[in-house]
């Protein structure tokens, strides 16, 4: 790809993206893989711009970008923390160094009555090791500039740090704003940098634009004639990096007055359980201006606080990094553009597999049969070391049964495939304990049992 580097003195300390830029940026496939120091491709149909910008190092890094962000997979830096950081791996919505993103309606005006509805969000991951910085760079000009330097303002949000490094400048005040308290830098390389630090970190992030750039203007620092270029979240890391990684990112010009959130996510269960992940899917949630993703969230057992542990733009999640043979409830959450959240959905309960494989066992046995009907009762017994909380038993029938009425369970039926769900009362099963539940059904060609079981996705022994 062809590149444009900027020039900047490396002292400069939480600016990075005013170094690199990158033309002829592309559209990702899958799982695009970036290596070259101004690299970049556009994701979802042109709507972002993720790039991998190593601007102030020639150590190698590579970024790994996806339909939703990106992820920092190679980083060799080791840059000295009183220097500036070696590079800036960002997403963004606008224009730097006349890259521009697709239906951004960037460059716009602060004074406009459209900068007020600006709004964006991002959830992040972040490894143990490294010296880095978690951080929002959004930049102002006074001109609709969309190539080169930006000369009015740059506003850093900074969510997260490890290791002995701070913003640019020096520390001014502190300021509280979108719901959390934050120191407040400023320094002038040329042009206005004002940072807000994150007293207490974070991972996940949503915020109107216009929140701290109307605190930057009551500072002196800022002016509302100027322009908003580019929207943009990343890492900026001093040595190491990698693991760190955007899930998702959203910007969006309208919403901002929006207060109505959208309904709840319904119907959410887990499915393909191992010992160390499963699936997560639910039925969408509905918003009068439309969702523009889910959170997840999960919980040790069934006794204190949920963790968010990642987001997603569609109605499946995959979780991963479990332990064997241990509880977990999970429940899922809808927001939109303008930052309203929804109620969440229904919690589900998992007991991931034993590290050695399946942890059930299954009787199918028919209570009575003649011509044309069956009764059958099914049994399900917890022979691993973990309590199942909360089950779901699905198997194929081999012929053409059909049930017409179950009980102990609620059982739904689509072609041969079938899956029995515990009703509450019946969901805990205690190692070495059993519950069962039973059907009656029709056949015309067949009546041959099952020949497999799966409970919460793991495959169960028979008999």
């Amino acid at each position: 790809m062809n590149r444009i580097r900027a020039t900047l003195l490396a002292i400069l300390i939480g600016c990075g993206t005013a170094v690199a830029a990158v033309t002829g940026a592309g559209p990702a496939s899958a799982d695009t893989v970036i290596c070259q120091k101004f690299g970049s491709t556009t994701i979802q149909s042109g709507r972002y711009v993720v790039q991998n910008n190593i601007w102030n190092a020639d150590t190698a890094q590579c970024i790994n970008v996806t339909s939703t962000g990106f992820t920092i997979t190679t980083a060799n830096h080791n840059k000295p923390t009183n220097g500036g950081p070696a590079s800036y791996p960002s997403i963004y919505a606008g224009c730097h160094y006349a890259t521009c993103s697709a239906g951004s309606g960037l460059p716009m005006q602060v004074s406009s009555g459209q900068f007020g509805a600006v709004r964006t969000s991002v959830s992040m991951t972040y490894p143990s090791s490294g010296t880095w910085d978690a951080a929002y760079d959004i930049w102002f000009d006074p001109t609709p500039r969309t190539d080169g330097q930006n000369t009015g303002a740059e506003i850093m949000v900074w969510l997260n740090r490890q290791g002995a490094i701070q913003p640019f400048g020096s520390r001014v005040g502190s300021a509280s704003l979108a719901g959390a308290s934050w120191d407040v830098w400023f320094g002038n390389p040329g042009w206005n940098i004002i940072s807000y630090v994150r007293t207490a970190p974070t991972n996940t992030m949503d915020f109107a634009v216009s929140t701290f750039y109307s605190d930057a203007v009551s500072r002196g620092y800022a002016q509302n004639s100027w322009y908003l270029t580019s929207v943009q979240a990343g890492f900026e890391p001093w040595v190491g990096g990698t693991g760190l990684a955007v899930n998702t990112f959203s910007y969006a010009t309208s919403g901002g007055g929006d207060t109505s959130p959208p309904t709840a996510p319904q119907n959410l269960a887990a499915s393909g359980v191992t010992a160390s992940g499963l699936t997560l899917a639910w039925t969408a949630a509905t918003d009068n201006v439309g969702v523009a993703g889910y959170d997840v969230f999960r919980r040790q057992g069934s006794t204190g606080s949920f963790t968010q542990i990642g987001s997603a733009t569609g109605t499946s999640f995959g979780v991963s990094g479990l332990a064997a043979s241990t509880p977990y409830q999970f429940y899922v959450t809808a927001r939109d553009a303008a930052g309203n959240t929804s109620p969440p959905s229904n919690t589900v309960s998992v007991t991931t597999a034993g590290s050695g494989g399946g942890s059930c066992r299954v009787t199918y046995a028919k209570q009575s049969e003649w011509a044309g009907g069956v009764v059958v009762n099914v049994t399900i017994a917890n022979t691993g070391s973990g309590t199942v909380n909360g089950w779901a038993l699905a198997f194929t029938f081999p012929n053409d049964q059909h049930i017409t009425n179950a009980w102990n369970a609620t059982v739904s039926q689509a072609a041969a495939a079938v899956t029995a769900r515990d009703l509450g009362y019946n969901a805990t099963i205690a190692p070495g304990a059993s519950t069962g539940f039973g059907f009656q059904a029709t056949w015309g060609t067949g009546d041959a049992a099952p020949g497999s079981f799966a409970l919460n996705g793991v495959s169960c022994a028979t008999g």
